[in-house]
């Protein structure tokens, strides 16, 4: 014997889906639904004759209407599966591809020719800097020699 069909609701406020299905886990399936809509209370069983009619005369396919009207139900369209087979990658993609990794190879080594430049730049620097260092302890010290003999002399 053939299960009894019944007739489940639910909205996602802009569109009724309409459903009859034999239970509240199959309409919950057909809807493509992972939570339980009857318990929060966004599904419901329905006995509306005319969505009962409509509904009982393609059981298991989804209706749907816009939300709160009366109009015409229609066959929702199954959601498009992405086709099995993958197909190969065109020549324009390949294309932009090799060219985004030569760019990006280019440009790597413009990097690195700037930061050699830089460190070059930057150890001159510092010998400079060491050369002024020395140059001025050297002054330091003769200024400093000639302070303690300028206060000999005052002594």
């Amino acid at each position: 014997m053939a299960a009894r069909l019944k007739v489940f609701v639910t909205s996602d406020g802009l569109t009724d889906y309409v459903v009859a299905t034999s239970s509240k886990p199959k309409a919950l399936a057909a809807w493509g639904s992972h939570q339980d809509l009857f318990k929060t209370g966004l599904a419901h069983e329905t006995d509306d004759p005319e969505l009962v009619k409509a509904a009982s005369a393609q059981p298991g396919e989804v209706l749907r209407r816009p939300a709160g009207t009366r109009g015409a139900l229609e066959r929702l369209r199954p959601a498009r599966k992405p086709s099995a087979k993958r197909t190969a990658p065109s020549q324009s993609a390949l294309k932009k591809v090799a060219d985004l990794e030569r760019r990006l190879t280019q440009l790597e080594a413009r990097q690195r020719l700037s930061l050699e430049k830089l460190e070059a730049q930057r150890r001159a620097l510092e010998e400079r800097r060491e050369a002024l260092e020395a140059g001025h302890a050297e002054e330091r010290a003769r200024y400093e020699a000639a302070l303690t003999a300028a206060r000999r002399a005052l002594e």
